[in-house]
């Protein structure tokens, strides 16, 4: 038997209550009265960021330098060089705060994937209460159908409660990684222009011209040869592929989302080739981090390290599936 959850199923819709219209706005005196002038330290600070502009207010704030010092920290404690740094430091960060959030992001949509056979019987039930009470009371389909759907939502939201599993919680990976991603960045790209903000400014700069490895030896400078920056488009579109194709039954907007993700990977193409090589090298190291922790996360082995719940879609060979649909979409498909 279907738990209600603590009641009926259906509630009524209250009813509208009309608020009383507000009362009409006392005109404003024009004459005799003066506008307050603002102060200096008010205007003072849209000034500046008027004058420097956004990007560089970004490349000056406290979450970037805390990245520099993070850098720094770990060039002077390992004594590697630059391009090895930079490395370790992804690796770190990503292996240390990433990994960690996506395998919780994991556990919540496996906990949400599971309570769907749930939600679909209770929305039956729920289907056939409303039809029953819009036949007694004479309700309207508008009404019904507004009924139904205020119903239906609540009690979603009550299993998701009762399950500590709402969708949010798994875009809290999201949250962190980005921003995260925009200040190393910025850090790296202050560090190779000498606009970092520490004593020894330029002379990191110095050292990341000569801190570099193979063919991009100047890490200050672009890849000409643009062997980086296509190689962190190609990653890019993997993970996005890889993505798509363990979805089945996708919705328009996640189609949309998917052309648009596939779009922004192909377009760092160039922008790589504009940026010091040290910043696309970064880009690079924390894209196969990312392909990396996605394929691990679909280890039957790591999901039950992880404590992530089984769930109807999960697979015991996921790699030889993932391999199977990547070339029945792209290599066996004429």
């Amino acid at each position: 038997m279907l738990c209600r959850l603590g009641g009926r199923w259906l509630r009524p819709l209250p009813a509208l209550q009309l608020r009383a219209r507000d009362p009409a706005l006392a005109p404003v005196p024009t004459s005799g009265a003066k506008r307050p002038t603002p102060s200096v330290w008010a205007v003072a600070p849209v000034c500046a960021v008027h004058a420097n502009g956004w990007y560089e207010a970004l490349a000056a704030s406290s979450p970037v330098r805390v990245a520099e010092e993070v850098l720094l920290g770990v060039q002077a404690t390992t004594g590697l060089p630059w391009w090895g740094s930079i490395l370790l430091s992804t690796v770190a960060l990503r292996g240390a705060v990433t990994l960690p959030l996506a395998a919780y992001q994991h556990y919540i949509l496996a906990k949400v994937e599971n309570l769907q056979p749930e939600i679909k019987a209770i929305a039956r039930h729920l289907n056939q209460e409303v039809v029953v009470r819009a036949n007694q009371l004479g309700w309207s389909e508008r009404v019904a159908r507004l009924t139904y759907l205020k119903n239906m939502k609540r009690i979603i939201s009550e299993l998701y409660v009762r399950d500590n599993c709402h969708p949010f919680k798994a875009t809290v990976l999201v949250w962190i990684q980005l921003p995260m991603w925009i200040f190393m960045s910025f850090a790296l790209r202050n560090l190779s222009t000498g606009a970092a903000h520490s004593e020894a400014g330029f002379s990191v700069q110095e050292q990341l011209a000569t801190g570099g490895i193979l063919w991009f030896p100047d890490l200050t400078a672009p890849d000409s040869t643009w062997i980086l920056p296509i190689s962190v488009g190609v990653i890019n579109l993997l993970i996005v592929e890889i993505s798509a194709l363990q979805k089945i039954g996708i919705s328009r907007l996640q189609t949309y989302v998917t052309y648009f993700v596939r779009a922004m990977s192909v377009l760092m193409i160039p922008v790589a080739a504009t940026v010091p090589s040290s910043i696309v090298l970064y880009w690079l190291c924390s894209s196969f981090m990312g392909l990396s922790q996605n394929l691990l996360l679909r280890s039957p082995g790591f999901r039950q390290l992880c404590r992530i719940p089984s769930t109807k879609s999960d697979s015991e060979t996921p790699y030889k599936d993932i391999f199977a649909a990547f070339n029945t979409k792209f290599i066996s498909r004429k």
